[in-house]
This record gives structure tokens, C-alpha cells and sequence, in this order.
């Protein structure tokens, strides 16, 4: 008898890189629409606050509404992807992103914090489940692909943030242009998405099959405390830093493009921190130099002349960049299979986002108590040194143990001895 081998044809291989490009395509826009909807929103507070007659606390309270929703909403994630799947659920979160950015632009009086807290819950949602998705579908590539995906991340931001005031100008203060606008890459996304919904939920473990839970290793919660400190010095920096300049001699334009170099620098290191960490297996060797490069940067902002504000905003963006791109790729390395990497990835997120709220209001109360900056900023000082101890930790060639299997239920029950032993 001849067993014959079937070779794929070249038509099965066009279609299987047609299919991975569109794959691509789909993270890559699902990563850019992941911060315009937040970072459009502050460069036009001032006007935003006078028109909508806004009070100081209000405005606060908006600019916290994204990173606390951030933490809340990301323990949802991996329960409806187990029960929905990975890219029906994230089709499902592009249509949340556009409605809510359509309601905060057509009632921004009526739907203003609501619609920003459903917009910030879809965004959270899809930072939990991409990375876990990328393990799954190109785990071959997830270092690569993690570093474009942060690319586009960042290039969303950028752009979400430089574009709002002159947007703003030119639709002659049309809040409904200005704010609908960021609808249309969401609804691209979508389309971009949909053929993926054909996926269904991934196959369940079969019965006995352990399941790993990250909050029961002292690993996880290393991961969610590297990616809890190093976002709270982000935050806190880009809430503050145009106030600490401007108190020191900038100007409002100039404090606002110095601090534009955090979004500017941290792109490279951002996408390129992912790809030298897919190389190797300890990672300990890039947290340190993420880390301290972040610790210059915050000491020379706080403390050098004025004149050389540009060099050290950059440097912390490259240390910021890379500190991000590896607490990211850590919720993948760290886990053995997909679905612990989305759980790891949620209870960073959650963990980490809901700790990272507290550090713009913490550096502006302790700022308002003295007066001066010396005891906030030395506070993130001694952040960024709690951020390079379990920053080590986390980079260890670890992965999250996998639960031991459950005994079957007729163990359990005290099957019956067969016949004959």
C-alpha cells in the first residue's frame, strides 16, 4: 500500500499569509485606537472646563476616570473571553470604543462621564486580551508583533493628544468633530476585525485539567507590581511635569511640547524593549537600564536648568517606553499557556492600573501640602527604586506554574475494585 503526502500548494500558502496579514492588520489597528480616546481629552480641559462649566474637582475627576476604569474593568476581560472568545469579545469592545466616543461628542453635557467610563472599560478590556491573543494565534512572532503593537499604541496617543487643539480650532470649537472624530478609527478596526469573530471560544481543558490561578504565585503578583509602579511614574509625570516647568519659567506652549517627548522617545524603546526580550530568557539585563534611564530623566526634569528640559523628558521616555514594553511582554513570557497569559495580563492590569490611579492625586496633594516639588518628585525617586527591585524579579526566566491536573470524580468517589484483583 502507497501512502501518498499531499504538499500545500501555492494557493493554500497565499491564502494562509493573506489570512495572518489580516490578522496583523486587525492588532495593530485594535492597538492605535487603545489611547486617542484618553489622551484627546486633557490638552483641551481648559476649554472643555468653560464650556461645559466644569469645576476643578470635575476635571480631576475626569482625567482619573480612564486609569481607574482601566483597573476596574480589566478583571471582566478574561471571564467573557472564556465564555464568548478572545475576538468576539474584542469586536464587541471596538463597538463599545465608538459608541462611547460618539456619545461624549453628540451630548458632551449629558453623556460627558458616562460615556468616558464606557469608552475606558472597552479600552481595558482590549489591553487585557490582545497580549493573550497574540501567545495564542503567533507565538512565534509575539515579540515582534508585541513591539508593533506598541508602536501603534503609541502613535495613536501621540497623535490623540497633538491633534485635539488644532482640530478644535479649525471645526471652530465643534465639540462634535473634535470628540466624534476618534469614532472613525475605532469603526475601521471593526472592520478590519470582523473576520475574526468567526473564531469561537478556545477549547475548555478537559475535565481534571488543572487551571492556574496568577494571584497564588508570588510571581504574578511581581509582574502586577512592575507594571503598577512603572505606570504610576507615567501618569505622574505626564499629569505634572507641565506644571513643574511652567512653575520653573516655561511657557504653556513649551511645557506642552517638552512634554510631547515623552510620547516622542518612549515609541522607539516601546517597540523595541518586546523584541530584545523575545531573544533571551532572563530579562533582567533590559529592566535595569529601563529603570535607572527613567530615574535620570525624573532627577534632571525636577532639578537641571530649564534650558536642558528637552534631553531629560526624552530620557524618561525612553526609559518610560521600555519600562511599559516589558511589563507587557512579561504577562506573556511568564505564562506557559494562552489563557494563563490573560489572566496574568488582567490581574496586572486590574492590580496595576488601580495602584497607578493614585499617583497623579498623590504628587498633586503632597504639592499642594509643601508648595514646591522637592517631596513629590523625591517620592517618585523612591517609586522608581521599588519599580527596579521587583522589576528583577519579575525578568527571572520564571513561568507561572501550571495546576496540578484534578483527580478524576470516580477517584474521588472511591471507584470499585474491577473483578478478578
Amino acid at each position: 500500500m502507497t501512502t501518498r503526502f499531499t504538499q500545500p500548494t501555492p494557493a493554500a500558502g497565499r491564502s494562509r499569509l493573506a489570512h495572518t496579514g489580516w490578522l496583523v492588520a486587525g492588532i495593530l489597528l485594535l492597538a492605535f485606537n487603545l489611547r486617542p480616546a484618553v489622551t484627546s481629552l486633557p490638552p483641551l480641559f481648559p476649554e472643555l472646563s468653560s464650556h461645559q462649566h466644569l469645576s476643578s474637582a470635575e476635571v480631576s475627576l475626569l482625567a482619573t476616570i480612564p486609569v481607574l476604569s482601566f483597573g476596574v474593568f480589566s478583571a471582566v476581560a478574561a471571564p467573557l473571553a472564556r465564555r464568548f472568545g478572545e475576538e468576539r469579545v474584542l469586536a464587541g469592545a471596538l463597538v463599545l470604543l465608538a459608541c462611547g466616543l460618539a456619545g461624549r461628542a453628540a451630548l458632551p453635557g449629558a453623556l460627558l462621564f458616562p460615556a468616558t467610563v464606557a469608552g475606558a472599560a472597552a479600552i481595558a478590556v482590549m489591553n487585557v486580551l490582545l497580549s493573550g491573543l497574540i501567545k495564542r494565534r503567533l507565538p512565534r512572532h509575539a515579540g515582534l508583533l508585541m513591539g508593533l503593537y506598541l508602536l501603534s499604541l503609541y502613535v495613536g496617543a501621540t497623535l490623540g493628544s497633538a491633534t485635539s487643539v488644532p482640530l478644535y480650532r479649525a471645526a471652530g470649537g465643534s465639540w462634535f468633530v473634535v470628540l466624534g472624530l476618534w469614532c472613525l478609527p475605532a469603526l475601521i478596526a471593526l472592520v478590519f476585525w470582523l473576520p475574526q469573530t468567526r473564531r469561537g471560544p478556545a477549547a475548555r481543558p478537559a475535565p481534571g485539567g488543572g487551571t492556574t490561578r496568577p494571584s497564588r504565585s508570588a510571581l504574578a503578583w511581581q509582574v502586577a507590581a512592575f507594571m503598577g509602579l512603572q505606570s504610576l511614574t507615567y501618569y505622574s509625570t505626564l499629569s505634572w511635569l507641565p506644571t513643574l516647568f511652567r512653575d520653573r519659567g516655561s511657557s504653556a506652549a513649551q511645557a506642552g511640547l517638552l512634554v510631547s517627548m515623552l510620547s516622542i522617545t518612549g515609541l522607539v524603546t516601546a517597540m523595541l524593549a518586546p523584541v530584545l526580550a523575545h531573544r533571551r530568557a532572563d530579562h533582567r539585563v533590559l529592566v535595569a537600564p529601563a529603570v535607572g534611564v527613567c530615574a535620570v530623566g525624573i532627577l534632571g526634569a525636577w532639578l537641571a536648568p530649564l534650558g536642558t528640559a528637552v534631553i531629560w523628558t526624552g530620557l524618561l521616555g525612553l526609559g518610560q517606553g521600555a519600562a511599559l514594553g516589558l511589563a507587557l511582554y512579561f504577562t506573556i513570557a511568564r505564562a506557559a499557556t494562552p489563557p494563563t497569559a490573560v489572566r496574568l495580563s488582567a490581574l496586572a492590569q486590574c492590580a496595576g492600573y488601580l495602584f497607578a490611579a493614585t499617583g497623579p492625586v498623590t504628587v498633586g496633594l503632597l504639592h499642594d501640602a509643601t508648595g514646591g516639588w522637592s517631596v513629590p518628585f523625591g517620592l517618585l525617586l523612591v517609586v522608581t527604586a521599588a519599580e527596579l527591585v521587583v522589576g528583577l524579579l519579575a525578568a527571572r526566566d520564571r513561568i507561572l506554574p501550571e495546576a496540578p491536573a484534578e483527580p478524576p470524580a470516580a477517584v474521588l468517589a472511591g471507584a470499585p475494585a474491577q473483578a478478578g484483583t
